[in-house]
């Protein structure tokens, strides 16, 4: 079984000016003339961490890790303010190719799970051209299927207990419930970005809440923890799923032609109740070249056991021979 890379530290960092008054946070890791790869952090919203460099062997991988607009280290943060009209698909992958000009990287590998997975591929099939390779685990394909399922209801009947507290903010004549069919994707868009601050933090923190406590197979404890953190990753997320994450309905898996020729694993827990397990395979039967991994004993989160596995034998497998 394979397992992470030991812990590293950053060799350079800093913040890199995109327009729009943003400025997103960057660093690298690893060999500064190992082969590039960008890993494409989740959420959108969530940010980055330390943990995450360590899908790569720092010997052989120029390992370029950045946060998305508005959350992380990136400035400014959404909870001073950011402004999210600036915040969408196409800045994102323009951010993408901003930090690879100013890193001096001509071609790269595409590193990305749940909303990293969504981004990595439109990416990559924006600019095939600049991607060496796609590592791709808990397949985000932003369908309306997949928003409904998560935020609207149908993972409700394996976690009824956790969707009682995500449904708290609700006003009681919004719930679910008879005939009424809510959108609560949309309502809590009105509380998270409402004049009322202590509202949308308490919205945020019940919609991270229900995100940290279904991703896991294992259970996990209550993970809002009511900071801003939440408040990041909850508005970006919330603002891209009421937006349909700014791309066409089916939109990347009707474009996969672009990118089908570009070597790819795709990893994926059977019991990923975030990202059901019908994505990835729905992926894999429009691009069969991709290999598809599929984990008996895992959910939605990257560092389960045997999803860490999967990862890190990608990575090892795609890396330069060592020496």
């Amino acid at each position: 079984m394979r397992t992470l890379y030991p812990e590293i530290e950053p060799y350079a960092s800093d913040h890199l000016s995109v327009g729009d008054g943003q400025e997103i946070y960057w660093e690298t890791t690893g060999n500064p003339d190992g082969k590039p790869v960008v890993f494409v952090h989740g959420g959108p919203g969530g940010g980055t961490s330390g943990a995450q460099r360590r899908f790569f062997d720092p010997l052989r991988y120029r390992i370029v890790l950045f946060d998305q607009r508005g959350c992380g280290k990136s400035r400014p943060h959404i909870s001073d303010g950011a402004d999210l009209s600036v915040n969408t698909t196409d800045h994102l992958i323009a951010d993408m190719e901003a930090l690879r000009e100013h890193l001096g990287i001509d071609r790269w590998q595409v590193f990305g799970g749940s909303w990293g997975s969504t981004l990595g591929l439109a990416y990559a099939q924006r600019h095939p051209d600049r991607v060496t390779e796609l590592v791709l685990r808990g397949i985000f394909l932003l369908r309306r299927s997949e928003i409904d399922w998560y935020y609207n209801g149908g993972a409700a009947n394996i976690f009824p207990d956790v969707w009682e507290r995500y449904l708290e903010p609700i006003p009681d004549d919004e719930r679910p419930g008879g005939d009424r069919h809510t959108d609560l994707v949309s309502v809590y868009h009105r509380l998270l970005t409402g004049d009322d601050r202590q509202v949308a933090q308490e919205a945020a923190s019940a919609w991270a809440d229900w995100e940290g406590r279904t991703s896991y197979l294992a259970p996990r404890p209550a993970s809002g923890d009511g900071g801003p953190w939440d408040l990041a990753f909850s508005t970006i997320e919330n603002h891209y799923f009421v937006n349909h994450g700014f791309l066409d309905d089916g939109q990347l898996l009707r474009d996969i032609g672009s990118i089908e020729h570009i070597p790819a694993v795709i990893v994926q827990g059977r019991y990923d109740v975030v990202c059901p397990m019908r994505s990835a395979w729905d992926l894999h039967r429009a691009w069969p070249a991709a290999d598809l991994h599929i984990v008996d004993d895992a959910g939605h989160a990257s560092f389960e056991p045997g999803i860490v596995h999967h990862l890190v034998e990608a990575t090892d497998r795609f890396a330069p021979p060592a020496g």
